[in-house]
């Protein structure tokens, strides 16, 4: 699928491998995205060129994304994705701007606003949402570490919000990176968020089979 890896696929679900750069949804004309490439595939393929967004991720990032094939599919994923049957696993490389604890949880609130930015808010402001992840360091580096991440809500680019707040920018940040993550990661010629999604667990919704993948 345009070199798009496919981890696996059947008739209710299309699981990829998205590159980063490539976004999963556009309204901009002439710009590529997953959900048109993979309606271009299934009508190739001869089959109903019907698909699902199930969850996203931020252009930048690269990884592990779920896509529906029927609105039926669709609709008892999205049930599942608050709850404890989704589980979404990242891996980032931070920039350390202050020492932080080998595991934790951040848990703030996360107010978007009209410039597709998102920032923590204090609890109670109008229209902010409550953004939960758990961390735990998986390498550490001189000014950097690379960490795992369990994310427990999906937030809008809550994982770079909620770790920049921390103190701990994810290199190749240009929008929520501090001067110092920002001019490393131009001396480390990092093009891209060093965000990826490598693991997603979730029940299969025809089957009600435990699906898990990993990169």
């Amino acid at each position: 699928m345009s070199n798009i890896d496919i981890l696996y696929e059947d008739k209710s679900i299309l699981v990829l491998d998205k590159p980063a750069g490539v976004p999963v949804q556009t309204a901009r004309a002439g710009l590529k995205d997953i959900e048109s490439m993979a309606r271009s595939y299934r009508k190739q393929k001869g089959e109903p060129p019907e698909i699902y967004v199930v969850h996203r991720l931020d252009q930048p990032v690269s990884g592990i994304l779920l896509m529906a094939k029927t609105s039926e599919a669709a609709a008892k994923l999205s049930k599942g994705l608050d709850g404890d049957s989704f589980s979404k696993k990242y891996r980032a490389e931070v920039y350390l701007s202050k020492e932080i604890p080998e595991e934790g949880t951040l848990r703030d609130y996360l107010l978007k606003d009209k410039s597709n930015t998102s920032k923590v808010v204090p609890k109670g402001t109008q229209g902010a949402k409550e953004a939960i992840l758990s961390y735990h360091v998986v390498e550490k580096g001189e000014r950097t570490e690379t960490l795992e991440i369990l994310l427990k809500t999906g937030r809008h680019h809550q994982i770079r919000v909620q770790l920049s707040s921390a103190g701990v920018p994810i290199l190749g940040d240009l929008k929520y990176g501090s001067p110092e993550s920002i001019a490393l990661s131009k001396g480390r010629k990092i093009e891209t968020v060093a965000l990826s999604a490598v693991e997603l667990e979730f029940i299969h919704p025809e089957t009600g089979k435990p699906m898990k993948f990993a990169l």
